[in-house]
Protein backbone atom coordinates (compact mmCIF):
# COMPACT_ATOMS: atom_id res chain seq x y z
CA UNK A 1 0.00 0.00 0.00
CA UNK A 2 3.21 2.11 0.98
CA UNK A 3 4.56 1.98 -2.59
CA UNK A 4 1.18 2.34 -4.25
CA UNK A 5 0.86 5.81 -2.22
CA UNK A 6 4.53 6.56 -3.44
CA UNK A 7 3.36 6.57 -6.85
CA UNK A 8 1.88 10.14 -7.53
CA UNK A 9 3.51 10.76 -10.54
CA UNK A 10 3.24 13.91 -12.76
CA UNK A 11 1.67 14.53 -15.76
CA UNK A 12 3.94 13.04 -19.27
CA UNK A 13 3.50 16.33 -20.76
CA UNK A 14 2.13 20.07 -20.03
CA UNK A 15 1.59 21.11 -24.02
CA UNK A 16 -0.49 19.67 -26.84
CA UNK A 17 -0.28 20.21 -30.07
CA UNK A 18 -3.23 21.09 -32.60
CA UNK A 19 -1.38 21.49 -35.80
CA UNK A 20 0.94 24.27 -35.12
CA UNK A 21 -0.83 25.91 -32.41
CA UNK A 22 0.47 24.61 -29.07
CA UNK A 23 -2.68 23.59 -26.16
CA UNK A 24 -0.96 24.59 -23.20
CA UNK A 25 -2.75 22.95 -20.00
CA UNK A 26 -1.53 25.63 -17.89
CA UNK A 27 -3.67 28.03 -19.77
CA UNK A 28 -6.57 26.38 -19.93
CA UNK A 29 -7.02 25.77 -15.69
CA UNK A 30 -6.28 29.38 -16.04
CA UNK A 31 -9.02 30.23 -18.56
CA UNK A 32 -11.43 27.82 -16.28
CA UNK A 33 -10.32 29.74 -13.10
CA UNK A 34 -11.49 33.36 -14.67
CA UNK A 35 -14.38 31.68 -15.66
CA UNK A 36 -15.62 29.87 -12.58
CA UNK A 37 -15.06 33.47 -10.70
CA UNK A 38 -16.84 35.02 -13.17
CA UNK A 39 -19.69 32.85 -13.12
CA UNK A 40 -20.05 32.79 -9.17
CA UNK A 41 -19.33 36.58 -8.88
CA UNK A 42 -21.85 37.57 -10.86
CA UNK A 43 -24.69 34.96 -8.97
CA UNK A 44 -23.09 36.72 -6.02
CA UNK A 45 -23.73 40.13 -6.94
CA UNK A 46 -27.70 39.54 -8.20
CA UNK A 47 -28.35 37.87 -4.80
CA UNK A 48 -26.87 41.12 -3.07
CA UNK A 49 -29.09 43.56 -5.35
CA UNK A 50 -26.50 44.22 -7.86
CA UNK A 51 -27.51 43.68 -11.33
CA UNK A 52 -26.70 41.06 -13.32
CA UNK A 53 -24.01 41.03 -16.03
CA UNK A 54 -22.20 44.35 -14.46
CA UNK A 55 -19.42 41.75 -12.92
CA UNK A 56 -18.50 40.63 -16.20
CA UNK A 57 -18.18 44.48 -17.64
CA UNK A 58 -15.98 45.02 -14.75
CA UNK A 59 -14.00 42.15 -15.56
CA UNK A 60 -12.84 43.75 -19.03
CA UNK A 61 -10.31 46.28 -16.67
CA UNK A 62 -9.95 43.09 -13.77
CA UNK A 63 -8.44 40.27 -15.35
CA UNK A 64 -6.20 42.25 -17.70
CA UNK A 65 -5.18 44.38 -15.05
CA UNK A 66 -4.64 40.55 -12.90
CA UNK A 67 -2.27 39.11 -15.27
CA UNK A 68 -0.10 42.22 -15.81
CA UNK A 69 0.13 42.31 -12.21
CA UNK A 70 0.80 38.67 -11.68
CA UNK A 71 3.37 38.77 -14.52
CA UNK A 72 5.22 41.65 -13.00
CA UNK A 73 5.40 40.60 -9.70
CA UNK A 74 6.75 37.43 -10.31
CA UNK A 75 9.64 39.61 -12.52
CA UNK A 76 10.13 41.03 -9.73
CA UNK A 77 10.49 38.35 -7.60
CA UNK A 78 12.32 35.81 -10.00
CA UNK A 79 14.17 38.36 -11.40
CA UNK A 80 17.59 35.95 -11.64
CA UNK A 81 15.77 33.69 -13.84
CA UNK A 82 15.27 35.81 -16.59
CA UNK A 83 17.82 38.82 -16.31
CA UNK A 84 20.51 37.21 -13.91
CA UNK A 85 23.92 35.34 -15.14
CA UNK A 86 22.44 32.29 -17.89
CA UNK A 87 19.06 34.22 -17.51
CA UNK A 88 16.37 34.05 -20.10
CA UNK A 89 16.23 36.98 -21.03
CA UNK A 90 13.40 39.41 -21.99
CA UNK A 91 11.59 37.18 -24.62
CA UNK A 92 11.21 34.75 -21.86
CA UNK A 93 9.88 37.38 -19.50
CA UNK A 94 7.05 38.32 -21.80
CA UNK A 95 5.98 34.73 -22.62
CA UNK A 96 3.44 34.36 -19.95
CA UNK A 97 1.78 31.49 -21.19
CA UNK A 98 4.66 29.75 -20.05
CA UNK A 99 3.96 30.10 -16.68
CA UNK A 100 4.94 32.35 -13.64
CA UNK A 101 2.30 34.62 -12.15
CA UNK A 102 2.18 36.41 -8.89
CA UNK A 103 -0.87 36.00 -6.55
CA UNK A 104 -0.09 39.31 -4.65
CA UNK A 105 1.01 41.38 -8.19
CA UNK A 106 -2.77 39.78 -9.58
CA UNK A 107 -4.51 40.99 -6.51
CA UNK A 108 -3.25 44.20 -5.84
CA UNK A 109 -2.96 45.43 -9.96
CA UNK A 110 -6.63 43.56 -10.73
CA UNK A 111 -7.61 45.61 -7.71
CA UNK A 112 -6.93 49.00 -9.63
CA UNK A 113 -8.60 47.50 -12.49
CA UNK A 114 -11.54 46.52 -10.50
CA UNK A 115 -11.48 49.73 -8.81
CA UNK A 116 -11.49 52.08 -12.52
CA UNK A 117 -14.83 49.46 -13.39
CA UNK A 118 -16.48 49.88 -10.58
CA UNK A 119 -15.87 53.72 -10.48
CA UNK A 120 -17.07 53.70 -14.29
CA UNK A 121 -20.58 51.79 -13.18
CA UNK A 122 -20.83 53.69 -9.71
CA UNK A 123 -20.67 50.96 -7.39
CA UNK A 124 -18.96 50.49 -4.54
CA UNK A 125 -15.34 48.62 -4.89
CA UNK A 126 -15.68 46.95 -1.27
CA UNK A 127 -18.91 45.33 -2.22
CA UNK A 128 -17.47 44.13 -5.69
CA UNK A 129 -14.65 42.55 -3.89
CA UNK A 130 -17.11 40.62 -1.46
CA UNK A 131 -18.83 39.75 -4.10
CA UNK A 132 -15.90 37.69 -6.22
CA UNK A 133 -13.72 36.60 -2.94
CA UNK A 134 -14.86 33.63 -3.20
CA UNK A 135 -14.38 33.05 -6.80
CA UNK A 136 -11.04 34.36 -6.63
CA UNK A 137 -10.18 31.79 -4.15
CA UNK A 138 -11.27 28.70 -6.18
CA UNK A 139 -10.10 29.89 -9.50
CA UNK A 140 -6.62 30.03 -7.63
CA UNK A 141 -6.94 26.40 -6.79
CA UNK A 142 -8.42 25.83 -10.14
CA UNK A 143 -5.04 27.35 -10.87
CA UNK A 144 -2.42 25.42 -9.13
CA UNK A 145 -3.47 22.57 -11.35
CA UNK A 146 -1.56 24.33 -14.11
CA UNK A 147 1.49 23.97 -11.64
CA UNK A 148 1.27 20.14 -11.62
CA UNK A 149 0.59 19.77 -15.25
CA UNK A 150 3.93 22.07 -15.64
CA UNK A 151 6.08 20.66 -13.13
CA UNK A 152 6.65 23.19 -11.14
CA UNK A 153 6.20 25.14 -7.80
CA UNK A 154 7.14 22.04 -5.85
CA UNK A 155 8.63 21.61 -2.67
CA UNK A 156 11.69 19.77 -0.93
CA UNK A 157 12.72 15.97 -1.75
CA UNK A 158 10.99 13.83 0.37
CA UNK A 159 9.90 10.23 1.18
CA UNK A 160 6.44 10.53 1.99
CA UNK A 161 4.28 8.24 0.91
CA UNK A 162 2.35 10.89 -0.99
CA UNK A 163 5.46 12.29 -2.61
CA UNK A 164 5.07 13.61 -6.28
CA UNK A 165 7.22 12.30 -9.22
CA UNK A 166 9.23 14.68 -11.18
CA UNK A 167 10.21 12.95 -14.88
CA UNK A 168 12.41 14.14 -17.19
CA UNK A 169 10.94 15.46 -20.28
CA UNK A 170 12.49 15.36 -23.48
CA UNK A 171 11.54 18.60 -25.57
CA UNK A 172 11.08 18.89 -29.45
CA UNK A 173 14.99 19.89 -30.05
CA UNK A 174 15.70 16.55 -27.63
CA UNK A 175 16.72 18.47 -24.83
CA UNK A 176 15.68 16.31 -21.52
CA UNK A 177 15.51 18.03 -18.77
CA UNK A 178 12.70 18.07 -16.00
CA UNK A 179 11.78 22.03 -16.27
CA UNK A 180 11.31 21.43 -19.94
CA UNK A 181 7.30 22.93 -20.68
CA UNK A 182 7.14 21.61 -23.97
CA UNK A 183 8.46 18.62 -23.42
CA UNK A 184 7.19 14.97 -22.87
CA UNK A 185 8.05 12.33 -20.43
CA UNK A 186 10.71 10.00 -20.58
CA UNK A 187 9.66 7.91 -18.13
CA UNK A 188 12.62 7.97 -15.43
CA UNK A 189 11.75 9.92 -12.07
CA UNK A 190 13.92 12.89 -11.25
CA UNK A 191 13.14 13.05 -7.99
CA UNK A 192 10.22 12.73 -5.83
CA UNK A 193 9.18 15.73 -3.90
CA UNK A 194 6.07 17.61 -1.72
CA UNK A 195 3.30 18.47 -3.66
CA UNK A 196 3.28 21.84 -2.52
CA UNK A 197 0.91 22.54 -5.42
CA UNK A 198 -1.71 19.74 -3.86
CA UNK A 199 -1.73 21.89 -0.47
CA UNK A 200 -2.16 24.93 -1.85
CA UNK A 201 -4.61 23.86 -3.89
CA UNK A 202 -7.02 22.06 -0.68
CA UNK A 203 -6.25 24.74 1.60
CA UNK A 204 -7.86 26.96 -1.26
CA UNK A 205 -10.72 24.69 -1.26
CA UNK A 206 -11.30 24.87 2.00
CA UNK A 207 -11.31 28.94 2.38
CA UNK A 208 -13.51 28.97 -0.84
CA UNK A 209 -16.00 26.67 1.56
CA UNK A 210 -15.11 28.94 4.91
CA UNK A 211 -15.95 31.92 3.14
CA UNK A 212 -19.24 31.05 1.80
CA UNK A 213 -20.34 29.88 4.79
CA UNK A 214 -18.92 33.03 7.07
CA UNK A 215 -21.03 35.33 4.27
CA UNK A 216 -24.23 33.65 5.13
CA UNK A 217 -23.76 33.26 9.18
CA UNK A 218 -22.58 36.50 9.43
CA UNK A 219 -23.22 38.97 6.88
CA UNK A 220 -20.09 40.47 6.13
CA UNK A 221 -20.31 43.31 3.48
CA UNK A 222 -17.79 46.84 3.08
CA UNK A 223 -14.83 44.83 1.83
CA UNK A 224 -14.75 42.47 5.05
CA UNK A 225 -15.30 39.11 3.22
CA UNK A 226 -12.62 40.31 0.49
CA UNK A 227 -10.31 40.87 3.89
CA UNK A 228 -11.03 37.50 5.28
CA UNK A 229 -10.01 35.80 2.30
CA UNK A 230 -6.93 38.06 1.73
CA UNK A 231 -6.10 36.51 5.88
CA UNK A 232 -6.81 33.37 5.16
CA UNK A 233 -5.15 32.88 2.08
CA UNK A 234 -1.93 34.10 3.69
CA UNK A 235 -1.71 31.88 6.33
CA UNK A 236 -1.77 28.85 4.06
CA UNK A 237 0.76 30.36 1.92
CA UNK A 238 2.95 31.39 4.54
CA UNK A 239 3.02 27.50 5.65
CA UNK A 240 3.68 26.46 1.88
CA UNK A 241 6.49 28.19 1.59
CA UNK A 242 7.81 26.71 3.75
CA UNK A 243 8.01 23.79 2.62
CA UNK A 244 8.89 24.95 -1.04
CA UNK A 245 12.57 24.54 -2.81
CA UNK A 246 12.03 26.43 -6.11
CA UNK A 247 14.28 29.29 -7.24
CA UNK A 248 13.11 32.23 -5.38
CA UNK A 249 14.80 35.85 -4.15
CA UNK A 250 15.50 35.18 -0.53
CA UNK A 251 15.75 38.00 2.05
CA UNK A 252 17.58 36.74 5.49
CA UNK A 253 17.06 33.26 4.31
CA UNK A 254 13.72 33.57 4.36
CA UNK A 255 11.61 33.47 0.43
CA UNK A 256 10.30 36.80 0.02
CA UNK A 257 6.57 35.51 -0.52
CA UNK A 258 6.92 34.96 2.77
CA UNK A 259 7.76 38.31 4.01
CA UNK A 260 5.24 39.26 1.39
CA UNK A 261 2.16 37.06 3.33
CA UNK A 262 2.89 38.24 6.97
CA UNK A 263 2.33 42.06 5.40
CA UNK A 264 -0.26 41.29 3.80
CA UNK A 265 -2.41 39.44 6.58
CA UNK A 266 -1.22 41.97 9.52
CA UNK A 267 -3.38 44.66 6.43
CA UNK A 268 -6.51 42.14 5.89
CA UNK A 269 -6.71 41.77 9.63
CA UNK A 270 -6.51 45.55 10.64
CA UNK A 271 -8.90 46.33 7.69
CA UNK A 272 -11.37 43.56 8.47
CA UNK A 273 -11.13 45.36 12.03
CA UNK A 274 -11.74 48.69 10.94
CA UNK A 275 -14.49 48.27 8.22
CA UNK A 276 -17.79 48.69 8.92
CA UNK A 277 -20.20 46.06 10.22
CA UNK A 278 -23.44 44.31 7.82
CA UNK A 279 -23.45 44.99 4.64
CA UNK A 280 -24.39 47.56 1.91
CA UNK A 281 -27.91 48.81 0.72
CA UNK A 282 -28.59 46.93 -2.34
CA UNK A 283 -29.90 50.28 -4.17
CA UNK A 284 -26.30 51.38 -3.73
CA UNK A 285 -25.33 48.03 -5.82
CA UNK A 286 -27.45 49.10 -8.83
CA UNK A 287 -24.28 52.26 -9.71
CA UNK A 288 -25.01 54.55 -12.71
CA UNK A 289 -28.01 52.56 -14.09
CA UNK A 290 -30.22 52.68 -10.66
CA UNK A 291 -29.53 56.33 -10.41
CA UNK A 292 -30.11 57.48 -14.19
CA UNK A 293 -33.55 55.50 -14.23
CA UNK A 294 -34.97 56.29 -11.08
CA UNK A 295 -36.40 60.34 -12.17
CA UNK A 296 -37.63 58.29 -15.25
CA UNK A 297 -39.58 56.12 -12.70
CA UNK A 298 -42.43 59.14 -11.65
CA UNK A 299 -41.89 61.10 -14.52
CA UNK A 300 -43.48 64.88 -13.44
CA UNK A 301 -43.70 65.94 -16.11
CA UNK A 302 -45.57 63.88 -18.23
CA UNK A 303 -47.48 62.92 -15.53
CA UNK A 304 -48.58 67.19 -14.93
CA UNK A 305 -49.45 67.34 -18.85
CA UNK A 306 -51.49 64.40 -18.84
CA UNK A 307 -53.44 65.70 -15.50
CA UNK A 308 -53.34 68.88 -17.19
CA UNK A 309 -55.10 67.16 -20.49
CA UNK A 310 -57.69 65.52 -18.74
CA UNK A 311 -59.14 67.82 -16.03
CA UNK A 312 -59.53 70.27 -19.32
CA UNK A 313 -61.39 67.42 -21.19
CA UNK A 314 -63.60 66.50 -17.95
CA UNK A 315 -63.89 69.94 -16.44
CA UNK A 316 -64.83 71.31 -19.63
CA UNK A 317 -68.97 70.12 -19.84
CA UNK A 318 -69.07 70.30 -16.05
CA UNK A 319 -67.89 74.13 -15.61
CA UNK A 320 -68.86 75.18 -19.36
CA UNK A 321 -70.93 78.17 -17.52
CA UNK A 322 -68.29 79.41 -15.86
CA UNK A 323 -65.61 78.79 -18.26
CA UNK A 324 -68.13 80.51 -20.64
CA UNK A 325 -68.50 83.18 -18.56
CA UNK A 326 -64.70 83.91 -18.32
CA UNK A 327 -64.80 84.10 -22.02
CA UNK A 328 -67.26 86.74 -22.16
CA UNK A 329 -65.62 89.09 -19.71
CA UNK A 330 -62.19 88.32 -21.41
CA UNK A 331 -63.65 89.38 -24.91
CA UNK A 332 -66.75 91.72 -24.43
CA UNK A 333 -65.87 94.02 -21.34
CA UNK A 334 -69.29 95.42 -22.07
CA UNK A 335 -70.72 92.07 -20.88
CA UNK A 336 -68.99 92.37 -17.80
CA UNK A 337 -72.05 93.02 -15.62
CA UNK A 338 -73.75 90.08 -16.76
CA UNK A 339 -73.52 88.00 -13.74
CA UNK A 340 -74.88 91.27 -11.22
CA UNK A 341 -77.36 91.12 -13.50
CA UNK A 342 -78.58 87.10 -13.50
CA UNK A 343 -78.36 87.20 -9.81
CA UNK A 344 -81.31 89.73 -8.15
CA UNK A 345 -79.96 89.12 -5.18
CA UNK A 346 -78.52 92.88 -4.34
CA UNK A 347 -81.64 95.03 -6.14
CA UNK A 348 -79.45 98.14 -4.87
CA UNK A 349 -76.45 97.33 -6.76
CA UNK A 350 -78.96 97.01 -9.81
CA UNK A 351 -80.01 100.21 -9.31
CA UNK A 352 -76.88 101.94 -8.49
CA UNK A 353 -75.66 100.58 -11.92
CA UNK A 354 -78.58 101.84 -13.77
CA UNK A 355 -78.57 105.15 -12.41
CA UNK A 356 -74.47 105.28 -13.36
CA UNK A 357 -74.99 104.55 -17.03
CA UNK A 358 -77.94 106.73 -18.18
CA UNK A 359 -77.19 106.44 -21.30
CA UNK A 360 -76.31 102.72 -21.99
CA UNK A 361 -79.55 102.25 -21.27
CA UNK A 362 -81.34 104.22 -23.57
CA UNK A 363 -80.62 103.00 -26.71
CA UNK A 364 -81.37 99.51 -25.79
CA UNK A 365 -85.05 101.39 -24.57
CA UNK A 366 -86.92 100.66 -27.77
CA UNK A 367 -85.54 96.99 -27.85
CA UNK A 368 -87.20 96.77 -24.62
CA UNK A 369 -90.52 98.33 -26.42
CA UNK A 370 -90.79 95.59 -29.26
CA UNK A 371 -91.03 92.08 -28.36
CA UNK A 372 -93.36 90.25 -25.88
CA UNK A 373 -94.22 93.18 -22.81
CA UNK A 374 -95.50 96.60 -24.33
CA UNK A 375 -96.98 97.09 -21.13
CA UNK A 376 -98.22 100.15 -19.65
CA UNK A 377 -95.40 100.98 -17.66
CA UNK A 378 -93.30 101.69 -20.99
CA UNK A 379 -93.65 105.58 -21.48
CA UNK A 380 -91.93 105.67 -17.83
CA UNK A 381 -89.15 103.64 -18.83
CA UNK A 382 -88.84 105.79 -22.18
CA UNK A 383 -88.93 109.44 -21.09
CA UNK A 384 -85.91 111.04 -20.44
CA UNK A 385 -86.43 112.40 -17.30
CA UNK A 386 -86.35 108.68 -15.72
CA UNK A 387 -82.60 107.96 -15.57
CA UNK A 388 -82.32 111.51 -13.41
CA UNK A 389 -85.41 110.45 -11.04
CA UNK A 390 -83.94 107.79 -10.51
CA UNK A 391 -80.41 108.24 -9.67
CA UNK A 392 -81.90 109.87 -6.76
CA UNK A 393 -85.23 108.08 -5.89
CA UNK A 394 -84.08 104.43 -7.67
CA UNK A 395 -83.12 103.06 -3.82
CA UNK A 396 -86.67 104.23 -2.63
CA UNK A 397 -89.01 102.61 -5.54
CA UNK A 398 -86.87 99.44 -5.73
CA UNK A 399 -87.43 98.99 -1.95
CA UNK A 400 -90.97 99.84 -2.31
CA UNK A 401 -91.57 97.63 -5.10
CA UNK A 402 -89.20 94.61 -4.37
CA UNK A 403 -92.66 91.85 -6.34
CA UNK A 404 -92.21 94.10 -9.75
CA UNK A 405 -88.74 94.16 -11.43
CA UNK A 406 -87.58 96.70 -13.66
CA UNK A 407 -89.42 96.71 -17.00
CA UNK A 408 -86.38 96.14 -18.44
CA UNK A 409 -84.44 93.30 -16.88
CA UNK A 410 -86.54 90.19 -18.04
CA UNK A 411 -85.74 91.36 -21.55
CA UNK A 412 -81.99 91.93 -20.99
CA UNK A 413 -81.84 88.64 -18.90
CA UNK A 414 -83.32 86.62 -21.96
CA UNK A 415 -80.55 88.47 -24.55
CA UNK A 416 -78.02 87.48 -22.17
CA UNK A 417 -79.54 84.12 -21.79
CA UNK A 418 -79.56 83.55 -25.48
CA UNK A 419 -76.13 84.98 -25.65
CA UNK A 420 -74.75 82.43 -22.70
CA UNK A 421 -76.65 79.58 -24.81
CA UNK A 422 -75.14 79.67 -27.87
CA UNK A 423 -71.69 80.61 -26.35
CA UNK A 424 -71.71 76.83 -24.72
CA UNK A 425 -73.24 75.42 -27.59
CA UNK A 426 -70.35 77.43 -30.02
CA UNK A 427 -67.80 75.69 -27.29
Amino acid sequence: MTKLLAYFPSPPQGVWHLGPVPIRAYALFIIAGIVAALLIGDRRWEARGGERGVIYDIALWTVPFGLVGGRLYHLATDWRTYWGPGGAGFGAAVRIWDGGLGIWGAVALGAVGAWIGCRRHGIPLPAFADALAPGIILAQAIGRLGNYFNQELYGRETTLPWGLEIFYRRDPSGYIDPHSLDGVSTGQVALVVQPTFLYELLWNLLIFVALLYADRRLTLGHGRLFALYVAGYCVGRFCVELLRDDTATHIAGIRINSFTSTFVFIGAVVYLMAAPKGREDPESLRGNQYVEEEPAEPEPATVAATTEAATEGVAAPADGAEAAGADATAQRPEESAEPDVEKPESEETEAAEEASEPEAEEPEAPEAEEPEEPETEEPEADSGEEPEEESGEAPEQLVAEEPEPAPQQPETKRRWGARLRERLSGR
